[in-house]
């Protein structure tokens, strides 16, 4: 990825409709799209940029840790890399002090209490204004661009092939934790760069949990195993859920499956610009209850992925907002019983002007393993 005119100009007319003067940017996802820097970012938030609604460069501070790889990806872009000892809060208070004399900082509403203390001791005795906003940077990042869908594309193409390999890895007597280490070693192997969260493998009363925590329980003859795994390549992730099942499921659990396909599929057929997170969530939970498992989702029927598995927007009742192309989202209804079983059927896909396009490839057909 490469750095990119046409975020810089969203972000700058994004903060002029707030009636800011700058932005002070420091979640790392927020700087890795707004720079397009590749290699140079990791999990520490050791990087803040420093962006001026009116234009010119974009600063960059960093540490010496980084400055040498930024410097590198910086050349021929207006990023300006620095990389001064000292703290975040007295470089954004230089930065303002060489761009303008007054008016509102936006800042994040995910900065830490702290550094937003020291922010406000930065700039006493100024006019300046810390304006708070909520999710500016993530919602531009909400709308993906051919570039990060090719990414995306490529990143689910492991996760696809990972799928084909454990269907035929898995046997009864494995515990959990042996499928999730197949499974990561498979797409660490296979063209992932990372994984793009820790893998799930929840088999029998574990897959009741929606975020079960892998263990050494073995797979037994009977139960269903569901496996919820994503890579991640060239910065971006992939998420996926399937379901399996040792030997033919019968009674209640057969019935659970279909109607949680017919909810799946429901959804990913309707879900177009327009529509909002609450209306596809809705879609979703009418579908399970049609089929006798009215409640027994509990969680959002969806969410953004991207730089991060969890972005904008999401597929939830607390969601109003209209879908828009270029949102990037995933459908995974869920049905849980304690205390026997549960299953969930996710794909991830992008809304286009003619609907839901899915980057994931595996089967939604029952898949029976002995």
């Amino acid at each position: 990825m490469s750095f990119s005119t046409d975020r810089e100009a969203l972000l700058r007319g994004r903060l002029s409709g707030l009636g800011a003067r700058a932005m002070y940017v420091r979640d790392v996802a927020d700087l890795e799209w707004l720079t397009g820097f590749e290699g140079v970012f990791d999990d520490e938030r050791a990087h803040a940029a420093f962006v001026d609604a009116a234009g010119g460069c974009i600063k960059l501070h960093t540490d010496s840790r980084y400055v040498t790889a930024m410097r590198r990806e910086a050349e021929g872009t207006p990023v300006e890399v620095d990389a001064e000892r000292c703290g975040m809060a007295v470089w954004a208070r230089s930065c303002w002090d060489a761009a303008a004399d007054d008016g509102a900082l936006a800042i994040e509403d995910s900065v830490p209490l702290s550094e937003y203390r020291a922010l406000q001791k930065a700039f006493e005795g100024t006019d300046v204004r810390l304006l708070e906003t909520d999710g500016v940077v993530v919602g531009l990042r909400s709308v993906k661009d051919a570039a990060e869908l090719d990414r995306m594309r490529a990143a689910q193409a492991v996760t696809d092939a990972a799928f084909a390999h454990i269907v035929d890895f898995i046997k009864p007597g494995m515990t959990e934790r042996e499928v999730q280490l197949e499974l990561d070693w498979f797409m660490l192997t296979h063209g992932a760069d990372g994984l793009a969260f820790p893998t799930i493998v929840a088999s029998g009363a574990n897959g009741a949990s929606p975020h079960a925590i892998v263990s050494d329980k073995p797979l037994r003859a009977g139960e269903c195993v569901v496996m919820d795994f994503g890579a991640k390549r060239a910065g971006y992730c992939s998420d996926m859920t399937r379901t399996v099942f040792l030997g033919e499921p019968e009674g209640d659990m057969r019935v659970a499956w279909e109607t949680l396909r017919r909810a799946n599929e429901e959804v990913e057929a309707a879900l177009r610009p327009g529509m909002t997170g609450r209306e596809a969530h809705e879609l979703a939970e009418r579908a399970l209850a049609a089929g006798g498992f009215e409640g027994r989702m509990g969680h959002g029927l969806g969410h953004g992925v991207g730089l991060e598995v969890h972005e904008l927007p999401v597929l939830s009742s607390r969601n109003d907002a209209p879908l828009v192309p270029g949102n990037v989202v995933t459908v995974e209804p869920g049905i849980y019983i304690p205390g026997r079983f549960g299953m969930r059927l996710e794909d991830c896909g992008v809304v286009t002007e003619r609907g839901f396009e899915p980057f994931t490839r595996s089967t939604h057909d029952l898949v029976v393993l002995h």
